[in-house]
């Protein structure tokens, strides 16, 4: 959809490339990396651009490099292919070592942990410049909340993924172009970071922005009370993590589950009661290529510009865990008949099942001029919340409270499945939460990875699932990029086995 956050990004990269703008015969040196403060920012629309380039940048579907794209760079896909669930076709080093689970200070996907450190310090020094803007104090503390916002969900992203991380302080702010080694925060202090900035959004900003309003698109109180309660269960503060679902389904936020699985991720249902953020896409200039990277070239589909890479799969193990009514096997393709009319599936693979399903998720957009897609792109949503609130009630109970039963049977019923009845015990309970948060969010989020770790089993999977011979069990955490470590002069270590 177009919306006011695509212009707005829009505007922020056109501002930012005519500061230095200048007659073609002044040959004064210029600085294009820089904000010249004596011509900008100076408005609220200077300050809106500023604030909407810091905070939503890593969180683009049109591009590579960042965590909400459809290529390795996106955190659900490399998170995923270290896990039960995911696989490639594409055989190149970065997806092997992923596949493989082998780790190293050159694996392909810590260049995730610099980009996230770098955004943070772009939030930061947004907060500085704005603060003495002559612009409206509500539309100012919007404009925080989604910094803050930005920073906790981005520090979040950071402590799952390589634990501890570096946050500027104000000398490093200053002096941008200066050489000072930036240690890394405690853990107790990334986790602190995290908390207070999204405690500091909730604060500041609405509950949620309406599908249709100029707004949406933008960091929002449920995004952040969604983020925060990701954090409680990372720490395993079960009674924070209930608080913080019992938040997310007041009426005041509407949020709800969508009756049809595959209605999720449609077209026609964009900005529907299930989504709590997706990037915002266009065919125009901002599309997600999920399709690109899924499908293979004799798939099926109305629309014949979309092109089919074949990339992304699913192993054959995670396909068969599933009931074969469960609904949610509509979008997730291990059976097809192909454009020439050959029925490809386990038995015969061809080229397009030789690696496993099709995590296909998405519907088709008609008007997709090849790669760009205009349907949103899902980070959040309430299935995510509902199924995490019913372990974090397990848990903290240690026992399967009615609630926990019913919240979990929220989701399992909207497959198409029968109700759970009862279990013998937490723990089966809690196996059957893991497979249902698996069969829900595959490909959504780098959940998969984070409720293995959360259970202790993320290794031993890698080991199960992927045959992998080289995964350790200190490899729950990726490790720093190699030049990070040596550009700090001893300041900062890398995680312990690297």
């Amino acid at each position: 959809m177009t919306t006011y956050l695509y212009k707005a990004i829009i505007a922020a990269v056109t501002s930012a490339s005519l500061l230095g703008a200048s007659s073609c015969t002044d040959l004064t040196e210029e600085y294009y990396d820089t904000v010249n403060s004596g011509i900008f920012p100076e408005t609220e629309e200077d300050a809106e651009a500023l604030v909407v380039q810091a905070c939503y940048s890593q969180f683009q579907v049109n591009t590579y490099g960042t965590i909400a794209s459809s290529n390795i760079d996106n955190i659900a896909v490399f998170t995923e292919l270290t896990t039960d669930i995911g696989n490639s076709a594409w055989k190149n080093g970065a997806t092997n070592d992923l596949m493989q689970v082998n780790f190293s200070t050159n694996t392909g996907v810590i260049n995730t942990y610099i980009n996230l450190v770098k955004s943070i310090s772009t939030c930061l020094n947004t907060q500085n410049t704005i603060k003495d803007i002559p612009i409206e104090q509500a539309t100012l503390d919007k404009l925080n909340g989604e910094l803050h916002c930005a920073m906790g969900w981005m520090g979040y992203m950071l402590l799952d993924l390589f634990g501890p991380f570096q946050v500027a302080d104000q000398e490093h702010l200053d002096h941008p172009y200066d050489v000072i080694p930036l240690p890394r925060l405690s853990y107790e202090e990334s986790v602190n970071f995290i908390e207070s900035n999204l405690l500091e959004a909730i604060k500041l900003l609405p509950a949620r922005y309406r599908y249709g309003s100029e707004n949406y698109g933008r960091f929002s109180r449920g995004v952040a009370y969604t983020i925060l309660m990701k954090l409680y269960m990372h720490e395993k503060n079960w009674a924070k993590a209930v608080e913080c679902g019992r938040e997310l389904m007041k009426a005041e936020y509407g949020y709800d589950l969508v009756p049809h699985y595959a209605d999720i991720f449609t077209l026609d249902n964009e900005g529907n009661d299930e989504t709590i953020y997706a990037g915002c896409c266009t065919n125009e200039n901002n599309g997600q290529i999920w399709y690109a990277h899924v499908l293979p070239s004799d798939y099926p589909t109305k629309n014949t510009n979309i092109q089919k890479w074949n990339g992304w799969h699913v192993l054959w193990s995670f396909y068969e865990t599933f009931e074969p009514t469960d609904e949610r096997l509509k979008v997730l393709v291990g059976d097809y008949v192909s454009n020439d009319g050959v029925r490809y599936n386990k038995a015969n693979p061809g080229v397009g099942l030789e690696d496993g399903p099709l995590p296909i998720k998405y519907g088709e957009d008609p008007n997709d001029t090849g790669v760009s897609s205009a349907i949103d792109l899902i980070l959040l949503r309430y299935a995510d919340v509902l199924t995490m609130m019913s372990e974090a009630l397990a848990r903290e109970a240690n026992s399967v409270t009615p609630e926990a039963l019913e919240l979990l049977n929220r989701v399992h019923t909207r497959a198409g499945l029968k109700a759970y009845t009862g279990f013998s015990s937490l723990y089966d309970f809690l196996q059957a939460n893991l497979t249902e948060r698996g069969h829900e969010l595959w490909f959504e989020g780098g959940c998969r990875r984070s409720d293995l770790i959360r259970y202790g089993l993320y290794i031993d999977y890698a080991r199960k699932y992927r045959a992998s011979s080289s995964a350790q069990d200190y490899m729950v955490l990726f490790p720093l990029p190699q030049y990070v470590i040596d550009e700090s002069r001893g300041q900062v270590l890398n995680n312990p086995g690297y």
